[in-house]
């Protein structure tokens, strides 16, 4: 699946790369001279992805719910770069929403959790030892404000983000003197095939709580994503940034 090899070029690593958030910072980053490998479940939309990216992405097809899978693609990733600087854990769902707490499934509350929080740690905790050898990392989890305010019909989705945020700060302070910053962002509704698909009363329940009015744009995110992980961003760590058009000031 490689195609390109040269280890002039940093190497990042983005879950959920196949499209959406996850695919608007690959963009943005191989536009920046990033290598980046993106992990997804869909492996059509992995190639198509990676196609378009051009000779500086590759792909893997990834459950981040199983660690062995990880595992195996970020060895292959290592095998192939030598190194990996970047981590953006961008996989994730909302699971079912529009229900009150007594109303959602408990396999669907497990799901969410299982995919958004546990999938996110596994993969810090297989790409944190490689980060360690280089003495040098940035590591990325997208999280929600429904991870910092709760969002009413959406408990399973909100608990797993505000664990997410829990896991940045722990992680932060963790790795504060290694070279290595672990962040978050908190996006409210940024106009994605996932947002699309939610039911519109969810949808206008969570825009009309936002002061400017509007989604976020893919474009908005992968310009304030690509400066987390990037070098210049070398004094902060454990803190989730916000990309919420004023609903969130704290």
């Amino acid at each position: 699946m490689t195609r390109f090899t040269s280890s002039s070029y940093q190497t990042a690593i983005i879950t959920g790369g196949a499209d959406g958030l996850g695919k608007a910072l690959a963009r943005k980053l191989v536009q920046q001279g990033v290598f980046v490998t993106l992990f997804d479940l869909n492996e059509a939309k992995l190639q198509e992805t990676a196609a378009n990216l051009g000779e500086l992405a590759d792909w893997h097809v990834v459950d981040v719910t199983q660690s062995e899978q990880i595992r195996t693609a970020v060895d292959a990733v290592q095998q192939k770069r030598g190194t990996i600087e970047i981590l953006v854990n961008s996989a994730g769902i909302t699971g079912k929403t529009n229900l009150k707490s007594h109303e959602v499934p408990v396999e669907d509350f497990d799901r969410v959790l299982s995919l958004n929080a546990r999938g996110t740690f596994l993969c810090c905790q297989t790409v944190l030892p490689v980060m360690l050898s280089g003495s040098y990392g940035r590591i990325l989890n997208i999280a929600s404000i429904a991870g910092k305010e709760g969002n009413a019909g959406m408990v399973a989705y909100s608990t797993s983000k505000a664990a997410v945020i829990g896991m940045t700060k722990a992680m932060g302070k963790e790795y504060a003197e290694t070279g290595i910053t672990v962040n978050a962002l908190a996006p409210a509704v940024i106009q994605t095939a996932l947002v699309d698909a939610m039911p519109p009363a969810q949808v206008s329940y969570m825009t009309d709580k936002i002061p400017m009015k509007r989604c976020g744009t893919l474009e908005e995110f992968a310009e304030i994503a690509a400066f987390i992980v990037s070098p210049a961003n070398s004094f902060t760590t454990g803190f989730t940034f916000d990309l919420s058009g004023g609903r969130a000031v704290y």
